[in-house]
């Protein structure tokens, strides 16, 4: 059995990332070569497409917004131990939870009802990524095949309560009805019209700013709380933690939660921050890019951060590279980021072992 790497602390979350990404984006060059492109316009598209204008840039946080929120809940479970992949089923189901506070509540103003709609998606995330914690912790289900799971139910269920349900009778789309102006996260654009600045409208709202929160909270909890430590302490060693007193079924089942709760953030971006109503695959991948998210940053909330703005940059500078490249198609965009996926990932350990041999410590000469 080969023994784990052990690598300085600021090579394993920093020049170890790096080095994966700028390899991913090497295959990426040769391959935007092979089909007769130029490699460095392309690069040099991508990112004025994502960080050249107020526009590109409003999208890219937008887009990191969901990342950010995906990434901090598989970075929390994965903390403890779990590898969750119902992202997309929690926030599916967070979205309804959001939507149910909005059009139910609808008389409240907007400064109770927005933080009420934030609870309901966060409440109901929770409580869907607790049935398969409740699973594993009681029955010894595997946590990655019940997320998995619960995924395609959540899909199902929301299907179902849209079509049947939740849907405005005057209406063929299975969506909900449009929610009350009081309920919509303020965006931005609209919030510096109030201050008398022109921005360009984008989708990004203040969801951002509570993503940002979040990873602060994410980092209070586990690095400076008990119940952080029990939670780095289950995902290191459940034997150690149980001879310690720790109950592992306990922090399964929280650390899932916040996890769902978490991914209800994905929820109150997209249905409360831009669509303004509840319809469906809204969530759009985003829960499954969180692995890579989660991955590529370490488990840990500022790497998750910086992955999530990678990520944003890929999404919002390849859209604009596919309009500015028309050779360069969305396929070709999908193939980059799944090159990141793969080397930040599956990969990530191949300079594990050269950076280890580089940066250990060289044993002192001894004198005769």
């Amino acid at each position: 059995m080969s023994q784990p790497v052990t690598l300085p602390k600021w090579v394993d979350l920093a020049l170890a990332p790096a080095l994966n990404v700028a390899t991913a984006f090497a295959i990426s060059a040769l391959v935007v070569l092979a089909i007769g492109e130029n490699p460095v316009a392309a690069l040099r598209a991508l990112v004025a497409g994502s960080l050249g204008s107020w526009e590109g840039l409003g999208f890219t946080l937008y887009y990191a917004t969901n990342f950010i929120f995906t990434g901090l809940a598989v970075a929390l479970a994965y903390r403890a131990g779990l590898f969750n992949i119902g992202g997309e089923g929690q926030a599916y189901v967070a979205g309804l939870g959001a939507a149910l506070v909005c059009l139910h509540l609808d008389f409240l103003p907007a400064i109770l009802l927005i933080p009420a709609g934030i609870a309901g998606a966060a409440a109901f995330g929770a409580a869907w990524a607790l049935l398969p914690a409740w699973l594993q912790a009681r029955r010894g289900s595997h946590i990655v095949i019940t997320t998995i799971m619960f995924n395609w139910l959540a899909t199902t269920l929301l299907a179902y309560l849209l079509v049947n349900v939740l849907r405005e009778p005057q209406s063929m789309q299975p969506e909900t009805r449009v929610f009350v102006p009081a309920a919509k996260v303020p965006q931005l654009h609209d919030m510096a019209a109030g201050l008398g600045l022109k921005l360009p409208a984008t989708p990004l709202n203040l969801s951002f700013f509570l993503a940002l929160v979040c990873a602060g909270l994410v980092w209070l909890l586990l690095w400076r709380t008990r119940l952080g430590y029990e939670i780095r302490t289950v995902g290191i060693s459940p034997t150690a933690a149980q001879y310690a007193g720790i109950s592992n079924a306990r922090i399964i089942m929280i650390a899932m939660a916040l996890s769902g709760a978490l991914c209800g953030g994905l929820a109150v971006n997209e249905i409360m921050g831009v669509q303004n109503r509840l319809l469906l695959e809204f969530t759009s991948g985003y829960g499954f890019v969180g692995i890579a998210v989660a991955l590529m940053g370490r488990a840990h909330p500022v790497g998750v951060v910086l992955a999530a703005l990678l990520f944003g940059m890929l999404y919002q500078g390849g859209t604009e590279l596919a309009f500015d490249q028309p050779k360069i198609t969305r396929d070709m965009i999908v193939v980059i980021q799944g090159l990141v996926v793969l080397f930040a990932g599956a990969l990530e350990g191949v300079f594990r072992k050269p950076l280890a041999r580089l940066f250990s410590p060289r044993p002192a000469a001894t004198t005769t």
